[in-house]
Formats: C-alpha cells, sequence, structure tokens
C-alpha cells in the first residue's frame, strides 16, 4: 500500500474521476469524490470501450463485469446511407481475434465504477459543486459553491468539458466550431440489429447505430455538417422531429431506426486544445479536463482509462523511489501528453471520411470496397497504435498492487 500517505481528492464522478479513484484507493490512498449532482448517474448514451481501454478494466478485474452488461462488437460495418448497402466490413472477429471491442450503456459503466470504488473504501460526496480550485506551493483548496472548502495532498480535475482545475492551471482558450453537429439517441432494437457498429455514411453527414446491453438497445449518434452551431451540452434536448428532417434521405435500416426515436440530445462538436499544463501546486487534469476530444475515434472515456491508470503508476514509482509529488506529476503528463495529442487529431480528422460528397462518394467507396477485398488485415490494423497500446503493461508494478484486494 504505497499510496497510504495520500489524502486525494478527485473532482467529478464521470468514468475518469472513479477509474482513477479506484486506482488510487486500491494503491492505499485516502480518496474523495466529489461530484455536483444528486446521484452518481449518467444520461442514456452508449459509448464503445476499445481494447486500450478494456486493458485497464481488465487489470481492475471489471472486464467479466462489463462483458456481461454489453455487446461484444464482432464488426465494423461501412454502409451507403441511400439504401444501407455495405460498402465495407471490417471484421474484428477474423483480423483482430485477441482483442475485445465492447458497446456499452454509460450508466452501466459508471455503475461498474462507483460500486468498485465504494467498495475498496472511496468517499463519494454528491450535491457539491465546485466554484473554484486554487493550486498554491502548499496544499491545493477546492472551494465549493456553497462557502466550504475541502482538498489534500492532491486534487484531481476529472470535471470535463468546463473543468475549474484546468480553468486554474491554464490560460482559457475558445474552443473552435468544428461546423459539425451531433444528435445522441437510444431505441428499441426492432430491427434485429446484430452486434456490430453500423456506419451508415451519406454526404455531410452520417449515422452510427450498434446495440447495447442485451441487444434490445440501439445506440443512435448522428452527425451533421451545418454553418450554424449548437450548444456543447450533453443535455441540450432536441425534437426528433429536426433529428428526422436532418436525415430524411437516409433510407433502409437507418430509416427504421430514425422512426423510432422519441427522445433525443443535441450538442455542438468543438475542438479544444489539449491542456498546456496538466498540473502545478498538487493539482493535475485527468480524461477531458486534459485532452477533450470529438467522438470520431471513440477514444474519450477509453484515454480517461488510460490517464487513470498511468496517474497511478507515476504516483506509486515516485512513493517506492522516495521522489515528491511534483515528480510524479511530470512524469504522468510525460507519458500521457504525446498520446493525448496524437489521438485528439486523429478523432479531429476522422470525420470528413464518412461525409464525403458527389463526385467523390462513388470512387471513394469503390476504394474502400477493393481494400477490404485486397487487403482487409491491413484496413482492420490501421489504428492498432491507438488500440493495442496497453498502458497496464508498461507498469506492471502498479498493476500488482492495484489488483490486490
Amino acid at each position: 500500500m504505497t499510496l497510504e500517505h495520500l489524502n486525494i481528492t478527485i473532482v467529478g464522478a464521470g468514468i475518469g474521476g472513479l477509474a482513477a479513484a479506484l486506482v488510487l484507493r486500491r494503491l492505499g490512498a485516502q480518496v474523495t469524490v466529489l461530484e455536483q449532482s444528486e446521484a452518481v448517474s449518467e444520461v442514456g448514451a452508449g459509448l464503445q470501450i476499445t481494447p486500450n481501454g478494456m486493458a485497464v478494466l481488465r487489470a481492475l478485474k471489471l472486464d467479466d463485469a462489463l462483458a456481461w452488461c454489453s455487446q461484444r462488437a464482432r464488426a465494423v460495418v461501412l454502409r451507403g446511407h441511400r439504401r444501407g448497402q455495405e460498402v465495407l466490413r471490417l471484421d474484428l472477429d477474423q483480423y483482430a481475434a485477441d482483442l475485445r471491442y465492447y458497446c456499452v450503456h454509460r450508466a452501466d459503466l459508471i455503475g461498474l465504477l462507483v460500486d468498485g470504488a465504494r467498495d475498496a473504501g472511496v468517499q463519494v460526496r454528491l450535491l457539491q459543486k465546485v466554484d473554484r480550485i486554487t493550486a498554491t506551493a502548499g496544499r491545493p483548496v477546492v472551494h465549493l459553491a456553497n462557502g466550504a472548502q475541502c482538498g489534500g495532498d492532491l486534487v484531481i480535475g476529472a470535471d470535463g468539458l468546463h473543468s475549474q482545475a484546468r480553468r486554474a492551471l491554464n490560460t482559457p482558450q475558445k474552443p473552435q466550431f468544428t461546423g459539425q453537429v451531433a444528435w445522441r439517441a437510444i431505441v428499441p432494437n426492432h430491427s434485429s440489429l446484430p452486434p456490430e457498429a453500423q456506419v451508415f455514411m451519406g454526404p455531410g453527414q452520417h449515422l452510427v447505430a450498434y446495440p447495447l446491453r442485451d441487444g434490445s438497445l440501439v445506440n443512435l449518434v448522428a452527425v451533421q455538417e451545418r454553418s450554424t452551431w449548437a450548444e456543447e451540452s450533453w443535455n441540450f434536448a432536441d425534437d426528433p422531429d429536426n433529428l428526422r428532417r436532418a436525415f430524411s434521405s437516409f433510407g433502409g435500416a437507418a430509416q427504421q431506426l430514425l422512426a423510432q426515436v422519441r427522445d433525443c440530445a443535441l450538442w455542438g462538436l468543438f475542438r479544444h486544445p489539449v491542456a498546456a499544463s496538466w498540473h502545478q501546486g498538487g493539482v493535475a487534469l485527468l480524461g477531458d479536463a486534459a485532452h477533450p476530444t470529438l467522438p470520431f475515434m471513440a477514444q474519450g472515456a477509453n484515454l480517461a482509462l488510460e490517464d487513470a491508470w498511468v496517474l497511478g503508476a507515476c504516483l506509486e514509482e515516485a512513493a517506492t523511489q522516495q521522489r515528491d509529488l511534483t515528480d510524479a506529476l511530470a512524469a504522468y503528463q510525460s507519458q500521457r501528453q504525446n498520446r493525448a495529442e496524437r489521438v485528439v487529431q486523429a478523432a479531429s480528422g476522422n470525420a470528413w471520411k464518412y461525409h464525403l460528397r458527389a463526385p467523390l462518394q462513388w470512387p471513394a467507396h469503390q476504394v474502400l470496397k477493393l481494400g477490404g477485398a485486397l487487403a482487409p488485415q491491413r484496413m482492420v490494423a490501421q489504428f492498432d497504435w491507438i488500440y493495442r497500446h496497453d498502458v497496464t503493461a508498461q507498469a506492471t508494478a502498479t498493476q500488482a498492487a492495484a489488483t490486490q484486494g
């Protein structure tokens, strides 16, 4: 229990914050999580846990539990938008048989993490709205909206896009609207979609669909290019008819799925720079607070899981070698920043491939078909640098300590 000397406060009970709480508590730290909501829960939405994120959940012994409440993705299928005709099938079972990709309801993953954290002895305090965070040469201070203060030896800002912790460490920078908005919805799986990620590609827009839980639900993410921007929020409710009108040219299974939408959320997609400073004065950033990413590589949650593990490993190594907290946090940023920047850049550059218009769309789809026929292994392996990255294999000492209990 190498971190038993540390008292840590984590701001935000999302995926990254709860994963960090579990890692750090199992390493011996006293951990408190502050959550501004009245309950640790998530709005209805799905996400993809790719092998790099699964490596962390496996090290935390949560992989079997996740498998029971999610769908293992067997393939990624790219389709045309009008009739849903198959353009390219990336068969994960055949060409990435050693890897595991899962489609999970966000609330289910949050539930696994918060139960694990509480069982390990993490204190989760609800209705704790943070007004600001002060990073000082001494102990950092979290100032709550009700006037109270708390802190510890280390404060971790896992508080998302509008992070108070990031604001304490970095000069605010205005995000850049991408010219794209996205709708999210969950519908019944009346179309009997198989456990595959379906991507319907249209001019200036695309729709992603994949099943959740026992296969009875389907998660939808619909992205459209537009000149005006929508509010950057996960909880901006929109009229489902607006979604259906925006994607009225989509046919086949896509149209059947859209017809079932009863509730949906809409938000604008913005590019945020990766934070220049991830730590200062006993405050550190994690997940979206450090590196917000667009959803086009499905890496937001997975990067946060990686961050949580690496932060624990760096703190443990520093404690073992009797180095101070600043050294540990500097090592954490050094190990994570370049990778985060590269993944964020890849996500930013990926959406256009699904939005091609005539006359480029048809020949581009033919090239995809040819690539799938002649070099399917290469097509599947093009992002191995993301998916085969295993932070737990790079910190075996931390893995052994964190999986005890």
